[in-house]
């Protein structure tokens, strides 16, 4: 399963879904364990130490400090790794509503952490880009 590569048949078919779940980015250096009970979504190890972004309800109980309160919309097609231009699409809509946005691709689907207060809105925004899309599609 390759996953999706044509661009205008992703943004057509996305379906974005806010999870329910508030997030918080948080980093521990290099080498070090994971807190008990902490069970991030994504974990990235760069030079300066590991990246975290787990549920806030999870770093707060591990006393990490957490930054960018923030909501994760999943966009549920299967894209491809190798598609050119989906999160381009997505990202800029987001940024001319003035909204800053940390996209992750996973192997089936990309999700985008967006701000915690601005999650509706970053929804209602990809849900018509996808609309527009299907619109655009069918002439």
């Amino acid at each position: 399963m390759s996953g999706e590569t044509d661009l205008q048949k992703l943004l057509a078919s996305m379906t974005p879904r806010l999870q329910p779940e508030t997030y918080v980015f948080a980093t521990l250096p290099l080498g070090a364990n994971l807190p008990e009970g902490a069970e991030p979504v994504m974990r990235f190890i760069e030079r300066e130490g590991m990246t975290l972004i787990l549920a806030e309800r999870q770093a707060k109980a591990a006393g990490l400090a957490g930054t960018f309160r923030c909501r994760m919309i999943t966009l549920d097609i299967h894209s491809s790794l190798e598609a050119v231009g989906f999160l381009a699409a997505i990202t800029a809509k987001l940024a001319a509503a003035g909204m800053g946005v940390n996209p992750v691709s996973a192997f089936y689907y990309d999700h985008l952490f967006v701000p915690a207060d601005r999650a509706e809105e970053a929804l209602a925004i990809l849900q018509q880009l996808a609309r527009q899309a299907v619109t655009d599609f069918s002439a």
